[in-house]
C-alpha cells in the first residue's frame, strides 16, 4: 500500500494576508518590488546579502518594507540555491525549534522543493524536533516565498520555526547551515505591537539599534522573532558581517491607523 503521508504544506494565508489567485498575486509582488527598486540607491559592489531580518505581515501592511529588503536579492539571485528561513511560532507553542517532515511548500506561485538532506542533518541538533503541526497555520515562513519565487531562479527551502528556544540552540543550527555562497538566511520578524503611534516609533528606533549593535538580548516585546534575531546575531557568521538597515516604520505609515500599530523593519547583513 502506497504511503498516505501528506508531502506539501499547503498555504495557510492565501486570500488572507496575500492573494490567493496567481495572476493577482505575481503582479502585486511584482508591483512592491518595482516600486521598492525606483527607491533604491544603488548599493556598493559586493554588498549582497547573506541574511536578512523582514518583517512579516498582510502585504498591505508590511509589502513595501519587505519588498525594499528582497530587491536587494537581484545581484545574489544566480548564485543563491538554498534558504534557510527562520520565524517565530504564532499558531502552536514549540518547545526549542520545529522543522517539518514535508517535501515541499507551496504558494499560488508553485511549489518549493524542501532540503531534506540539511533538515536530516538538523534533525539531531540540540532543541530541534519535526513538527508539521507548527508549520501548518503558521504565517511567518509562508508570506515570504512568493517575493523568493519572483526574485530567485530557483531555490530549495529550509523552513524553522523558533517557538521557546534560547539563542544558542538556534546559533547552532544556523552554524551547521550557514556560510556557504549558495546559501542566503532570512529571519522573518515584525518589531513592536498594538503600541501608539508615536510610542512605537521609538520602541523600534530602540530595536533597531540593537539590531545594528547584533544584540543577543532582544525580548518578544521588541520583535516577535526575538529568539530567532538573537540567534542570528550570536552565530559564527555573524561576527563578520555588517549590519544595514533598510526600512523602518509601522502598520500607522502603511496601511492601519495609529491607535494602535505594529511595527516593522528590514535589514540586511552583508
Amino acid at each position: 500500500m502506497q504511503n498516505q503521508y501528506m508531502s506539501i504544506r499547503e498555504p495557510a494565508v492565501a486570500g488572507f494576508f496575500y492573494p490567493a489567485n496567481a495572476r493577482e498575486l505575481q503582479r502585486q509582488v511584482d508591483g512592491l518590488l518595482g516600486t521598492a527598486a525606483a527607491q533604491l540607491v544603488t548599493a556598493p559592489s559586493g554588498n549582497t546579502p547573506e541574511a536578512m531580518i523582514v518583517p512579516h505581515a498582510g502585504y498591505v501592511y508590511s509589502g513595501p518594507i519587505a519588498a525594499a529588503a528582497y530587491c536587494r536579492l537581484r545581484e545574489a539571485a544566480p548564485r543563491t540555491r538554498r534558504i534557510v528561513m527562520l520565524g517565530p511560532a504564532h499558531r502552536v507553542p514549540v518547545d526549542g525549534l520545529a522543522i517539518p517532515s514535508v517535501e515541499r511548500f507551496a504558494t499560488p506561485l508553485g511549489e518549493v522543493p524542501l532540503d531534506g538532506e540539511a533538515l536530516h542533518a538538523i534533525a539531531e541538533l540540540h532543541g530541534v524536533h519535526v513538527s508539521d503541526r507548527a508549520h501548518a497555520q503558521e504565517h511567518c515562513l509562508e508570506v515570504q516565498l512568493p517575493f523568493l519565487q519572483r526574485v530567485l531562479h530557483s531555490f530549495a527551502l529550509v523552513p524553522i520555526v523558533v517557538g521557546r528556544g534560547n539563542p544558542e540552540q538556534v546559533a547552532a543550527v544556523l552554524d551547521a547551515l550557514w556560510g556557504s555562497d549558495d546559501t542566503l538566511l532570512i529571519v522573518s520578524s515584525d518589531l513592536s505591537h498594538h503600541l501608539p503611534y508615536r510610542d512605537a516609533q521609538l520602541a523600534d528606533r530602540q530595536t533597531a539599534q540593537k539590531i545594528l549593535d547584533k544584540s543577543t538580548t532582544l525580548t518578544g516585546e521588541q520583535a516577535c522573532g526575538a529568539h530567532a534575531i538573537n540567534g542570528l546575531m550570536q552565530a559564527r557568521h555573524t561576527a563578520s558581517l555588517e549590519v544595514e538597515p533598510i526600512e523602518l516604520c509601522n502598520s500607522g505609515d502603511t496601511a492601519g491607523d495609529k491607535t494602535s500599530v505594529v511595527g516593522y523593519g528590514a535589514f540586511i547583513l552583508h
